[in-house]
């Protein structure tokens, strides 16, 4: 009998039990002890080291005949543009083209797969980007109508929110859609968070108080803006014919469930201390809300906005305090031929002391031209039309990205970026920045300022175009392109 390890486990495996233990008992137990010969035939016996099962589907086998597809055989056209140079990068109209496909010039390959061909239409720079995208940029784009939306109490309205939850970068401003039919409130509430409104449509009727006891009421239409500062307690009631307004907070984080509540204030504070603040009988609450009514039906404002003008001691807010400024009546700062921009900061809007804005209309195939920002994020809305911006992050970063009426951006400070209205009707939109004045750097200005050698050696142009470059800011370059 040979005892070496390797019989005595051949044995444990081939052998049963009888004969396994048979074997055992003639072996050297100085060589290899019980414990070692019963663990190993343990292991065996109990398939605890499996062999291969032998199933001819795993791994290579030769009965395995490759099927082969011609995954190429899709029907599929290109849009104008998208057979020149991946570098020169136009805008690929896929809205009348079928099955768009993830190609640029010589770049990219069919896409037979599952997709839905809607999205790919609505961001064809993602499906197929420019060839002067490179590497990874942030995410700087979100459809609010991919926002979970909030409905309120009986058919009142609806708020949604854009945060860093779906723009992680967008850490500096957050922002809120908002609509209020008819006679609807959004309740009686404050912020940790300063609050800047743009009115999209209707008419607003907005109520504060402020530290130094000061009341304010003011009637806002599609155009106007408002702002209270951090802990100002207010209301929002929509007019006759309703309101939807554009929310902007000075928090990436912020939510609409943050919000601090007149009803949660009563609701969470025992009524023995309510009536001894108010000094009236528990029986005045009885009636009072369970909880949040956020934006719920009421009784339509009255006509005359004085009724609702309730004065204390203390008097109105003097009109260097006021939170309103109605913007929809102010010219344009800039007229260019490629269309306009109307820019509000606290140069007119004091008390929005870090909020600057500009409104801007392009026309279109026309540019809102190359540029970035030295102290702010900026944060956009799109308010109608179709654009697309690329975004330089440095590093040989860039990344194009496509926005539609209703979608927001992010471009994170520093970072160059343009506008481009690639739709057939005029594209607003609006930027905001943190700022205490609306400022930007011009690419063009820039390089036109600077000695014409300096430009010409580190970009390799003729001195014929750098001395084109123009020295004063275009902010909106015409649609046309030259050849």
């Amino acid at each position: 009998m040979i005892c070496s390890v390797p019989h005595i486990i051949e044995l444990g495996f081939l052998l049963p039990t009888s004969a396994f233990e048979t074997a055992r008992n003639h072996c050297n137990m100085n060589r290899i002890t019980t414990f070692t010969i019963l663990l190993v035939g343990y292991i065996l016996r109990h398939d605890v080291l499996a062999a291969p099962t032998g199933d001819p589907l795993l791994g290579y086998n030769p009965s395995n005949v490759v099927i082969h597809q011609n995954t190429d055989n899709i029907n599929y056209d290109l849009a104008p543009g998208q057979t020149d140079g991946a570098n020169v990068g136009p805008y690929l109209d896929f809205d009348n083209v079928e099955n768009p496909q993830p190609m640029r010039g010589t770049k990219g390959g069919t896409d037979p797969g599952s997709r839905t061909e809607a999205i790919d239409r609505l961001n064809p720079d993602k499906l197929a980007p420019p060839g002067t995208d490179h590497g990874n940029v942030n995410n700087a784009q979100w459809p609010m109508g991919m926002s979970h939306a909030k409905l309120g109490l009986g058919g009142a309205g609806w708020s949604r929110q854009q945060n860093v939850d779906n723009i992680p970068a967008a850490t500096e401003m957050a922002g809120v859609n908002m609509r209020l039919e008819p006679g609807a409130y959004r309740e009686l509430h404050w912020h940790k968070a300063a609050e800047w409104a743009y009115v999209l449509n209707g008419s607003v009727r907005v109520e504060a108080v402020n530290e130094d006891s000061q009341t304010f009421v003011d009637d806002v239409s599609a155009g106007d803006v408002w702002y209270f500062p951090p802990g100002i307690p207010h209301s929002l009631q929509g007019l006759e014919g309703g309101a939807e307004f554009l929310l902007v907070f000075n928090d990436g984080s912020f939510s609409e469930d943050n919000t601090f509540l007149a009803s949660e204030i009563f609701a969470h504070n025992p009524l023995e201390v309510l009536s001894k603040n108010f000094q009236l009988p528990q029986s005045a609450w009885k009636n009072i809300p369970t909880g949040e009514l956020f934006i719920f039906p009421g009784t339509p404002a009255p006509e005359d906005i004085a009724e609702q003008n309730i004065v204390g001691s203390a008097g109105i807010a003097p009109i260097e305090k006021s939170f309103t400024y109605h913007l929809s009546k102010a010219k344009n700062t800039h007229e260019t031929p490629g269309g306009s921009v109307k820019i509000i900061d606290p140069t007119t809007f004091p008390l929005a002391e870090f909020f600057s804005a500009a409104i801007v209309t392009v026309k279109p195939g026309a540019l809102r031209e190359i540029h970035w920002h030295t102290s702010s994020d900026e944060w956009a809305f799109f308010i109608a039309g179709s654009a697309r911006i690329s975004i330089y992050a440095a590093q040989g970063l860039a990344r194009t990205f496509d926005y539609h009426a209703g979608d927001c951006g992010y471009i994170p400070k520093a970072m160059t970026h343009y506008v481009e209205n690639v739709g057939k009707d005029d594209l607003i939109f609006i930027e905001v920045l943190q700022a205490d004045h609306f400022s930007d750097i011009s690419v063009g200005q820039w390089l036109a300022l600077t000695p014409p050698q300096i430009v010409a050696d580190t970009l390799n142009l003729t001195n014929q175009t750098v001395s084109s470059f123009k020295k004063d800011k275009q902010f909106i370059v015409k649609g046309d392109v030259v050849q």
